[in-house]
Order: C-alpha cells, then structure tokens, then sequence
C-alpha cells in the first residue's frame, strides 16, 4: 500500500510538472503579447499627440485631418488599454495544410491535413501553433500572435471535433487573471495521433476545457463564452448575414451568449456594412444588466445598443408589469385598431371651439360648428399621421374661409385672383385670433397625451367599441391611469408615435469650434461641416433604424412589440433567437403572424441548438416533466453533464417566508456563486423582504423576469402559483425550473398538493 501510494504520488508530481511546464510556456507567449500590445499603446498615443498637433496649423484640410485621425487613434487606443481578463484564451496545434496559402491575418488558410501529414506509424509533426484571443495582434514582422476569435483562422478552435478535427491535434483553453496565466485546459482532437512539437511529444493537460468552464461560480453578470463554443454555436455565429438567421434552442443552449457573440463577429467581418449600427433586443432591463458587459470584452463596444423591450422608446421606460389580462388586450393585434380610434378621436377631446371667426379684407368671416366638422373629416380622410394632416387642415379652413368671403369671383385673370388668394392667406393666418384656433382645434398631439386620453373609461369605451369587452376596456383604462408605464405601454407609445408622426424640427446648428475662432476661420466658415466623428455620434443618438436587427428571447414578443421591432429593422438584416417552449405570449400564433410581417418577404435560414449547457441532467430531467405539459411532443436540449445531486424538494410548513429563507441560506453554503428564487409576479416585493439579510449573492424575481438568466443554484417557490399565473404559466414555470447550473430546490405550499416526499403535483411521473 505504502509502495501503491508513493508511486501515485510521484505520478501526481510529475504530471503537475509537466502542467507548471505549459502554463509557463503559456506565460513566455503572453507575456510576448503585452510587450506588443505596450508597444502598439505608444504607438496610438504618439498618433494622437501628432493629430493635436495638426490642429495648430489653421487650415479647413488640417482640421478635417485632425479630426479623423483622432477618431482612429481614439478608438484604437481603448480597446488597447483594455486588458481584459482572459485576454488570450485559446491556443490550436495544427498539422501541415494542403496548400501554403497564408490570410490576411498571417495565418494558413487550409482546413485540412497535407497529403503524408499523418505518417503510416501514425504520427505526426505539428505545423502550425496559433493563440487565439479577444482582439488581433501581429509582431513586428507581421506573423500572428494572437488571432482575432472572430477571424476564419480561428474558427477550428471552435469547430474541430474528434469526428471532424480538420488540421487540429490539440485545442487548448488558457485561463488567466490580469497578465498572469493560471491554468490550461487541453481536448485531443486526434486521440490516436502521436504528434511532436519541437521534438518532444505534444502534452495534454487537464479533463477538458468544456466541463473546466461550466463548472465555473456565476456572477451576477454574464461572462462571455469565447472560450468555450462549441461546434453547433459557433456555425450560429460565423452564419452569412444576409436575410434572416432563426435561432431555436432550449434553456441552457447558450441562445443569448451566441446572439451576443455574433454581435460581435459581423462587426468584425463588415464593420463598413454595419456602421448603421446593430440593435439587441432582450426581453428584461435584468438580462441587459446581465449581459452588457460581453460585448466590450470581446473587443466590440459603441456600435452595438443592447436594449430592452421597455426602453426601445427616447424617453420612456418600463417600469410597471401589467396583470396577464391587461397584458393580452394590450398587446394583441386588436390593440391596432383602438389606437387608430383613440389617434384621430383623441383631437375632439378637451371641448375644442365650435366657431371660426377672424377678419379679412376689412370683413368679419365666420365658419359655424357644422362646417368645422366637414372640414376635420375631410382633412382627416387623408392617409398620412394624425399630426402631419395640420397643415392640410390650415388649408381646408382657409379655403372654406375663402370661399365665404366671395372673394373667389372677383377677378377673372388667374394671375390677379392667385395674388388676392394670396394676400387673402396671409392676411388671416396672421391673425392671432386664427393660430390660436387652430392650436386648440387641431393641436398638437404626442402619444402620451392619447394615452392619457385612453385612461378616461368613456373615451377608451367608444374607440374600442366591438374590438375589446367591457371587462378589457375597464382594466386597460385603470391601468393607464397609474404613475409609470408597462412594458407594453411602449409598445403603444411606439404605435402611437407612427400614427401621429412629428413635425419637421429646425435642426439645431453645431456649436462653433474654438479653433475655429482663434483661426479666424468663422470668417470663410460661419458653420463648418460635421466631422465624421460628430455625424457618428449624432445618428448614434437620433438612430431609429439599424443595419442588423438581433432579438433575443423573441418567443416572448407581442404582436405589438413586433410592429415595434420591425420599425428599427426595415432595411435590416436579422438574427431572431428563441424557444417556442418558454413563450410567455399566450397567442404564438397571433405573434408569428406579426414576426413575419416584420421579417418581411426576407429568406430564412434556420439553425437548432440541441445541446444544454447550463442544467445538470438531473435537473433537466425534472423540467421535462413540465415541458411534456406544456408543449406534448416537444423534445428537451440533451444536457452534457451530471452531478449527482437530485433536486431538492421542500414543504412549506407555517410561514413561506421562513422556509424560503432557511433553504436559501442552506444553499448559500453550498454554492460559491449566486441564489436566485423565483416566485410568481405578484409576489416579487414579498420575496425579497422573505431574503433581506442574506447578502447580495442571493436575489428574489418575478417569474418573467428570470428569463435568460442563470445562478448557481435556484429556488422555485409554489410551481402550482407560477403556472396559474397566465394560459402559458407551464410554460413560464418550464424557464423558471431551468435556471440552475448545480443544485434546485422546489418549495411547495399547500396549494401545490405534494406528496410525502414533498413532490407538488405538477412534477409529480
């Protein structure tokens, strides 16, 4: 036993050799790295000085010179400053390629073995070692040191399997800390293969990089997953962006990291094409909170909004939840029509005057109540919004005025009556007594104000008269009627805003620059052009539309939010991510339908993502049972991992509020990363109260709330409540059970109806 012990230790002290060898390999190259990348800093920075430098000189060519210099220096210099963690992440052991053809990264762009590459002793030489990182960094004599993730010699990190590994032998993930290298990870992708590096046999380290990753604590913030994608994600991020790219995949797949990643990978591969910019649309500001720090650390940052569906409108944000009723009535398509009513009725609220009266010609004219009536239908038989149609308006009055002055026979040269017709304008619509008819009869109206004007009962009553029952008229008032707006309230606004259009404003010139003025350029230049930096960033704030279009979790989208989405996306190209079996909406159907119109007439190219990366199987097994409720027939995401931990299940025995608490404090010990408990959304402010205390890594939350997101552990408080919530609660519940990545525990209440062994009904064989 003795010998047995001393020989696995000397086998322990030799493999932790060879393990202290690599890192340290590993620590030589990236220390490399960062001297290039210091290098490159003063390089950026010496740039920027010589642009300062150039403004001196005084000339229109030197500032425009200037200005686009500083703007490259600029961007080029932060993302160098950024010395992300994990900067350089990956490392492929290639074999020789067929062809000797380098990319424009410095790299052999062949994918498969040379001919002779594999001797008939079947071993092999290593060719080609490539690092792979967050950003592209060559050396002085332009060969790689690190390549860019998103570039094409990066994808066999990525895609090579034991089934297909191409030219890779071994696929390595490096895990660091600021500038220091902490741990390798190796997968053999030719297990059978005996290959040398440098005359020595290639290492392997570690039980691979994969298992090494999900094993890892969260965060209350998602971390990228450049390190980790697996082969069916990375063919989503890599796909053509032309048309449309659908997205399926169930809880854990890893939709939202590959929607993100591809963010990230178009820009790269077209950064010209998608200047218009990229928009993200997640379902909860919690999963933007979540997520918006992937994007900088993947070396993209300033052309991507992430946003969520409550805050895609300027100036308003979701800060309300309507009750599932509301929430239907409110998002469905009949919700179209009642908006168009409340637009065009919303102007004959407020008492407007019911007579016209003002001077011309030395004449008083007056319109009565029944010709002011004729003219607003005329004028508002036009197609065009509400608050475009003023201006026909002002016109129809006019020539209803016109025509009572009698003027209209006075002179039978064309010439002579279009100048008295002229004078005749004028002369009334100078009138202060006319504009100010006019501001009150056909005001100017914004979609708050016909919201506002939908929160009285009577009014909202008549415009959705034979489109919603008295019941949805009832509740939809009194939920306008709070301080705040829902998330489909938005939706509203945005519907609103279309049907109304605004007025063309007078755009606001740019502040002079005061190089300008110590130059005296004022003199040959009043108001000097744009710079292409300050017209970036002005479209980046007045932007309304995008280049590329990405909605995450768009299962959960309302026929309104659709129509919403499309707005920003007409000219777009389109990634949409989602899972039919975690849809929140209880009409698909009815929100396909809107999908499509939004998509348009695009292609589509579908993907599916099969694999669950987040759940053990045994709490994949258990959301199951739901699914088979929810959704009969539908297939769950094979989960790659087991622990051995079965979930938890607990009764609720006096107060919910003590025996939550106790069970998250249990698995606070027992987890190194965060708690979250999920209950229904009437109960979220109660919940948190239950957990006060308990520190930060433990959070309460809605079950509509909890999509997307993940924990280390998780609590389920009442699955019976949660699926009672609306006609798609199985489905909400569904999400609600798939959040952990180690252990969950299921707390029932009497309403649940567990069994002995504390089973509710609902997760019962």
């Amino acid at each position: 036993m003795a010998a047995q012990a001393q020989q696995e230790t000397a086998v322990e002290t030799v493999h932790d050799s060879v393990r202290d060898r690599e890192i340290r390999v590993e620590q030589e190259h990236l220390d490399r790295v960062y001297r290039r990348l210091e290098e490159k800093i003063h390089e950026a920075e010496f740039l920027m000085a010589d642009a300062a430098r150039r403004g001196h000189v005084g000339t229109p060519g030197a500032l425009a010179e200037r200005d686009a210099q500083v703007f490259r220096a600029g961007i080029h210099l932060n993302r160098l400053n950024n010395e992300y963690e994990d900067f350089l992440f990956g490392r492929i052991d290639l074999l020789p390629g067929k062809d000797g053809k380098k990319g424009p990264d410095g790299a052999y762009t062949a994918v498969e073995p040379a001919d002779g590459a594999i001797r008939d002793d079947n071993t092999a030489d290593i060719a080609e070692t490539l690092h792979i990182g967050r950003i592209g960094v060559l050396d002085e004599d332009y060969a790689p040191l690190v390549i860019d993730w998103r570039a094409p010699a990066a994808a066999p990190f990525y895609r090579s399997t034991p089934v297909d590994p191409g030219r890779v032998v071994r696929r390595r993930v490096i895990r660091s800390k600021g500038r220091r290298v902490r741990s390798v990870e190796d997968d053999l992708m030719r297990p059978e293969l005996k290959a040398s590096l440098d005359g020595r046999e290639l290492p392997v380290i570690g039980d691979g990089a994969l298992m090494a990753a999900l094993g890892q604590a969260r965060t209350h913030t998602m971390r990228d997953i450049v390190a980790s994608i697996q082969a069916e994600q990375d063919l989503v991020i890599r796909a053509p962006a032309a048309s449309v790219t659908y997205v399926e995949g169930g809880p854990g797949t890893g939709k939202t990291a590959v929607a993100l990643h591809r963010a990230a990978y178009l820009l790269y591969q077209d950064r010209r094409r998608y200047a218009g910019g990229i928009l993200i649309v997640s379902p909860t500001p919690l999963l933007v909170a979540y997520t918006e720090g992937v994007l900088p650390s993947l070396g993209e940052e300033g052309q991507v909004a992430i946003r969520a569906i409550g805050s895609l409108v300027d100036g308003a944000e979701a800060t309300l939840y309507d009750s599932p009723p509301v929430a239907r009535a409110k998002g469905s398509y009949r919700m179209l029509k009642v908006l168009r009513k409340a637009a065009r009725g919303t102007l004959e609220r407020n008492d407007p005057p019911r007579r016209l009266r003002v001077v011309a010609f030395g004449r008083r004219l007056e319109l009565e109540a029944e010709e002011l009536d004729a003219v607003r239908r005329s004028a508002l038989g036009g197609t065009a919004p509400v608050n475009l149609l003023r201006p026909r308006a002002r016109k129809l009055l006019l020539d209803a005025l016109w025509e009572r002055s009698g003027a209209a026979g006075r002179h039978t040269d064309p010439e002579l009556a279009a100048e008295l017709r002229s004078s005749f304008d004028e002369d009334i619509t100078s009138e202060d007594d006319f504009t100010a008819f006019l501001d009150a009869w056909w005001p100017e109206l914004t979609p708050a104000a016909v919201l506002d004007a939908m929160a009285d009962e009577r009014s909202l009553g008549r415009w959705a008269r034979r489109i919603l029952n008295p019941g949805e008229v009832r509740r939809v008032a009194r939920s306008l009627k709070r301080e705040g707006r829902s998330v489909h309230d938005i939706a509203m606004l945005d519907e609103l805003q279309a049907l109304l259009g605004a007025p063309a404003r007078p755009r606001r010139k740019r502040e002079l620059d005061p190089l300008d003025q110590l130059t005296g350029l004022e003199e040959l230049m009043p108001v000097r052009e744009e710079s292409q930096r300050e017209r970036a960033e002005r479209l980046a704030q007045e932007r309304v539309e995008y280049a590329h279009v990405i909605v995450d979790e768009a299962q959960d989208l309302t026929p309104m939010q659709w129509r919403m989405v499309g707005r920003r996306g007409r000219h777009a190209t389109w990634t949409v991510v989602g899972d039919p079996a975690q849809s929140s909406w209880s009409d698909p159907d009815e929100a396909a339908q809107a999908r499509d119109e939004a998509l348009g007439s695009r292609p589509r190219r579908r993907f599916e993502l099969t694999v669950n990366y987040r759940n053990p199987a045994e709490i994949a097994e258990l959301a199951s049972r739901v699914l088979a409720l929810a959704m009969p027939g539908s297939v769950s995401p094979r989960a790659v991992r087991s622990t051995g931990l079965r979930p938890r299940f607990a009764v609720v025995a006096e107060s919910p509020g003590e025996t939550v608490r106790a069970e998250a404090a249990r698995l606070l010990d027992r987890v190194d990363g965060t708690v979250g408990v999920v209950v229904a959304m009437q109960r979220r402010e109660e919940a948190a109260r239950w957990l006060e205390g308990l520190g930060d890594r433990v959070v309460a939350l809605g079950s509509l709330e909890a999509k997307g997101l993940e924990y280390d552990a998780s609590i389920v408080v009442s699955p019976a409540e949660i699926a009672d919530e609306s006609p798609a609660g199985l489905r909400v519940l569904y999400v609600a059970l798939t959040r952990a990545t180690q252990q969950l525990t299921v707390v029932s209440t009497a309403r649940d109806e567990p069994d002995a062994d504390g089973v509710p009904d609902l997760l019962r064989d």
